[in-house]
């Protein structure tokens, strides 16, 4: 399970930079938990949840960011603001991604996904 998320997250970090955004940061740590991926969108901060599946068994893989995960990531952005020392413009945006069987991803981004 762990190895799908790795995988998961290159390929979000690939999709962004081939996008245009510039990656700050992965899996930012702290004593209330992680943020996948924080990235730059030209004067945005974006605060990226990567939800990667082999299956929709369990759904699509964007639906696994509930209400509970929404407020951990809204509180890990307000922390990671009170340690840059200022205001920021942020967003958040979810990667949803399904990984078949022959290696091939399905990438959906979801910007803006929800607000503070």
């Amino acid at each position: 399970m762990k190895a799908i998320g790795i995988e998961g997250e290159n390929a979000a970090v690939k999709f962004l930079e081939e996008n245009g955004y510039r990656i700050i940061r992965r899996n930012y740590n702290t004593y209330i938990g992680e943020i996948d991926i924080i990235a730059q969108d030209g004067e945005t901060t974006v605060f990226v949840e990567v939800k990667t599946r082999g299956n929709e068994s369990f759904g699509k893989p964007f639906e696994a960011v509930n209400k509970r995960k929404k407020q951990k990531l809204k509180n890990l952005a307000l922390l990671y603001m009170k340690k840059q020392g200022k205001e920021i413009p942020i967003r958040f945006d979810i990667l949803s991604i399904f990984s078949n069987n022959n290696g091939n991803k399905e990438i959906e981004h979801i910007k803006d996904a929800f607000e503070i």
